[in-house]
């Protein structure tokens, strides 16, 4: 055996040379190597492309589809309630609304003057004076606007229009159809007439509710 002959090759390659010759084994495992680090590149790409082909054609679809029939079914729902406090049947005129105006401050002749102001825009005017004891220099608002349970959504909306976020209450066991107007602290003067007026027509003929609802639902 040659003395350049690496060890254990037992005298089957000669060295001629001044470098060690490739050996076949490490030429060949590298090989196997490489392509076994190349099979699972293409499994994992593979398996990649598989999952977004399932989360088009099932999962994410479905989830899409279920969300939006939600919606739809939401937004249908909704269109098709009524506004809060809207009733069938029409609202009373100013003129079928009988008012008692009472006067919760400590101003001499507001009752009169807003009970006079009422009139001129059609209203039916019933008792004026000073405020029960219960409400007297109790209002902190415009108004309280007090009617028997029948007035919720009649009397009590339309008159609510001739002021600035009144209190509207209902009282039960009452009699009658008058309503009260108790005016308080920060009642100032009755909304415009033409404001008033416009408000009532809104009342009588809501305007439909647009719908928000998007194409292809």
């Amino acid at each position: 055996m040659s003395m350049l002959t690496p060890p254990g090759m037992g005298g089957q390659y000669r060295i001629t040379g001044d470098k060690y010759p490739r050996m076949r084994p490490r030429r060949r495992r590298a090989r196997l190597v490489l392509s076994m680090v190349a099979s699972v590149t293409a499994l994992g790409l593979v398996g990649w492309g598989t999952l977004q082909l399932i989360d088009v054609f099932t999962g994410g679809d479905k989830e899409a589809a279920a969300a939006g029939g939600t919606t739809c079914v939401k937004q249908a729902a909704a269109s098709a309630e009524p506004a809060a406090g809207a009733s069938s049947a029409a609202l009373p005129k100013p003129a079928q609304i009988t008012v008692n105006v009472y006067n919760a401050t400590t101003r001499t002749g507001l009752a009169k003057d807003t009970a006079d102001e009422l009139k001129k825009r059609g209203f039916k005017i019933g008792d004026v004076g000073n405020a029960p004891a219960k409400f007297d220099a109790k209002v902190k608002g415009t108004a309280i606007l007090l009617g028997p349970a029948s007035a919720l959504h009649t009397s009590l909306p339309v008159l609510a229009t001739q002021l600035t976020a009144p209190d509207q209450r209902t009282e039960a066991g009452r009699k009658g159809a008058a309503v009260d107007m108790i005016l308080g602290n920060a009642f100032k003067t009755l909304t415009p007439q033409a404001t008033a007026a416009k408000a009532i027509t809104a009342l009588s003929h809501p305007e439909p509710k647009a719908s928000t609802s998007k194409k292809g639902c």
